[in-house]
């Protein structure tokens, strides 16, 4: 029988997980001081400034970590994964009827100053049910039935949110896919994800023939990669044929319609983002202003920025949202090239982390819920920095830890700990 010994405070704790976030998180209070800073400034701990609420939402973040990490016993979060997952559900279509219109989004609950959005904490409860239920001993992800429930799980809250006209928030609901493809979808799946993107794409900024041509070119592809089974027997072959056609016709259907999704199922404010995006109109003074000056903020600051609180463009506030969506152009424009790698390589230290932890875990759900977290992080970063540098649409979406607003500090700071509890559970003994 193997001896057990309970290992210290100190060696169950992923430490680097928790200075990791402490940094992001000082890093964060910082930019948002610069990014409010003017020429007659508000000391930074004042109330009335959104420095000052951010400093009590990382004190409150502390303290929920604080609670998770020592209070809460870690094997209660796969308990409460049903229950958390249907309240949350709950709230996310009753916001719709009850919560009040913010830039076109009817995604907030408001409780006198204080405004509160379940999108944010969807992710955690999603994250939770889905490790519950692929960590199954029956779950099979190769079976139609075990797939089609993990993507029930998904797609439910998801489709709430589009509801909501909170699209950014949706399409971090896209990154769950590397969560299913690391415990056994296949990859091909995700191949037809990003052909259907790039179709799209393809559909609304060239014409017609190029998505055709490329979608031609996919399905060859496909068969070129089955070759080698397609001489094994006749069943195999009308297989690959049938799922061959079957990829053709939903390509061409997705091309057909794309006009359609994008005329009348898009809002005007969303369409026009993406035109701009697209090189198809130029509105720099419009929908374009924000990107265009967060650019310009960015590339202002050149290799080592222009030092904190004396970066033009965001004491003078040309950069709209700049405490919220835009805070990475903070970090360009303050602190350069140099600033802006340091905050990625925290990032992306972090995910390796988590995604390491991870891997280590005895435990399926523990495993299962870090690719969540990684997953989460990862898209909230790849699409928040993308709308800085125009590469991406801006559709409003916060920086982990950085970004101004309690809502999304709490619901990050919930999510990450919970992995660090329950891998801290798993680092108790060896």
């Amino acid at each position: 029988m193997e001896n057990k010994v309970d290992r210290g405070l100190a060696q169950m704790i992923d430490w680097k997980l928790v200075i990791c976030y402490l940094l992001l998180l000082v890093i964060g209070l910082a930019n948002i001081y610069a990014s409010i800073h003017s020429a007659d400034p508000e000391p930074f701990l004042a109330w009335s400034s959104r420095s000052g609420k951010q400093v009590v939402w990382a004190l409150t973040s502390l303290v929920l970590a604080t609670l998770i990490l020592f209070a809460i016993k870690p094997k209660l979060w796969e308990v409460i994964s049903v229950p958390a997952y249907l309240t949350v559900l709950v709230l996310l279509i009753a916001v719709i009827f009850l919560g009040v219109e913010v830039k076109g989004s009817r995604s907030w609950f408001a409780f006198g100053p204080v405004r509160f959005q379940p999108a944010e904490i969807s992710k955690i409860s999603t994250a939770l049910l889905l490790s519950t239920i692929m960590s199954r001993q029956n779950f099979r992800m190769s079976r139609l039935k075990d797939f089609l429930l993990a993507a029930f799980v998904i797609g439910v809250p998801m489709l709430v949110i589009v509801a909501e006209s909170e699209t950014g928030s949706a399409l971090v609901y896209v990154g769950f896919l590397f969560v299913l493809y690391r415990e056994g979808l296949s990859g091909w799946i995700l191949y037809l994800v990003g052909m259907a993107i790039v179709l799209f794409i393809l559909s609304l900024a060239t014409p017609l023939w190029v998505p055709f041509l490329v979608l031609v070119a996919a399905v060859l592809f496909f068969v070129l990669m089955h070759r080698s089974s397609i001489g094994r027997s006749l069943a195999r072959r009308r297989s690959i044929i049938r799922l061959s056609l079957a990829g053709f016709a939903v390509g061409s259907a997705l091309i057909f319609s794309t006009q359609f999704v994008f005329n009348n199922i898009l809002q005007d404010h969303q369409r026009k983002r993406i035109e701009v995006l697209l090189g198809l109109k130029e509105d720099p003074s419009g929908v374009g202003y924000n990107v265009t000056q967060s650019m310009i903020a960015i590339g202002s600051g050149g290799f080592a920025g222009k030092g904190y609180l004396r970066g033009t463009q965001t004491t003078y506030g040309f950069v709209p949202e700049q405490s919220t969506d835009f805070i990475f152009c903070t970090v360009g424009e303050e602190w350069g090239f140099l600033g802006c790698a340091l905050v990625i390589l925290l990032y992306a230290y972090m995910i390796y982390r988590i995604i390491q932890d991870a891997e280590k875990s005895r435990e399926a759900f523990t495993r299962i819920y870090g690719y969540c977290v990684a997953s989460c992080i990862f898209m909230h970063l790849f699409i928040n920095i993308g709308m800085t540098i125009g590469l991406m649409p801006v559709i409003g979406i916060p920086l982990p830890f950085l970004s101004y607003g309690g809502s999304s500090l709490w619901a990050f700071s919930i999510l990450l700990f919970i992995f660090i509890a329950l891998n801290k559970q798993e680092n108790k003994y060896f």
